[in-house]
């Protein structure tokens, strides 16, 4: 790890993206105090990790990527074990596991062995474990990974509904999942945070990105090519994509061009950046210094 400097702000959900290897879930475990960091600090609403480990955890709800799920308990006796765990009184626990059980949509199942529940509602109850002591910030790690396609679906409503009364950090390497449910985003690569901005600038992350020219009647793309500011440029069905060179934009050459040339230019626009061109840009370049 290279000195991540990471902030989750009140009822936001942050999206912790990475391919595998890159520091995720080393990061998830120094955050819920599972393994201690070797420099920096680590405050949970205002509460030392380190100094004050007890205190801070108390602010915190966990689901790693293998739920601790006692599968030969009902998801009753669970949630009562995991109150009692974070130390709810025993005069509010039930009150607490009906809210747990009502906001992660298990409340039919209470009587149920853990064992014999679908891979997505042993989800639930992984999450509503981690939600049942109301802590100010909810970790996930990877809380889709083996569910089919609905029960991703329920899930990421679950962790939408979350950042009502929580701030949430949701650990993936699915990309459909960060545009899904994440206000703000963090791309680790090899230990180190290379992006950190919101869902709406990630959209609009260029990046050397490409313009698309719409022309009624295109030259040769070499002539294009050459154009100022122009590294290359190639067709793209009616469209031709010009990549523009490293600090350059060379949309007013080729706005001239069109008009010298008489190339009938109907369309100018920045290529629009998909999030896995934006990832695997920010993920396949050289260790960050």
């Amino acid at each position: 790890m290279r000195g991540i400097d990471l902030t989750l702000r009140r009822g936001e959900v942050l999206g912790l993206l990475g391919p595998n290897g890159a520091g995720k879930t080393t990061t998830m475990q120094m955050l819920t105090g599972n393994l201690a960091p070797s420099t920096g600090t680590i405050s949970i609403c205002g509460v030392d990790l380190l100094d004050r480990p007890t205190a801070a955890k108390a602010r915190i709800g966990y689901l790693p990527e293998v739920p601790p799920l006692y599968k030969e308990l009902t998801v009753e006796e669970y949630l009562r074990f995991a109150g009692r765990l974070h130390r709810i009184p025993r005069p509010a626990i039930k009150q607490a596991i009906t809210l747990a059980k009502r906001r992660c949509g298990i409340e039919d199942v209470g009587e149920k062995l853990i064992g014999t529940l679908s891979k997505g509602y042993q989800q639930r109850v992984g999450i509503a474990q981690a939600i049942i002591h109301e802590p100010d910030v909810v970790i996930l790690d990877e809380p889709t990974v083996g569910l089919d396609p609905n029960q991703v679906r329920e899930i990421r409503t679950l962790i939408r509904e979350l950042r009502d009364r929580h701030s949430v950090i949701l650990s993936t390497h699915i990309l459909p999942e960060v545009e899904a449910v994440c206000d703000r985003v963090e791309i680790m690569h090899l230990g180190a945070i290379v992006y950190s901005d919101t869902i709406e600038a990630l959209r609009r992350f260029r990046g050397g990105q490409a313009l698309r020219v719409g022309l009624r009647r295109a030259p040769p793309l070499e002539q294009l090519a050459q154009l100022p500011g122009v590294a290359s440029a190639e067709a793209v069905g009616d469209f031709v994509r010009v990549l523009p060179a490293d600090g350059e934009d060379p949309a007013d050459a080729i706005v001239r061009a069109s008009v010298e040339g008489n190339w009938g230019l109907h369309y100018l626009a920045p290529e629009a950046a998909s999030l896995e061109d934006v990832f695997v840009q920010l993920t396949t370049a050289e260790r960050p210094s």
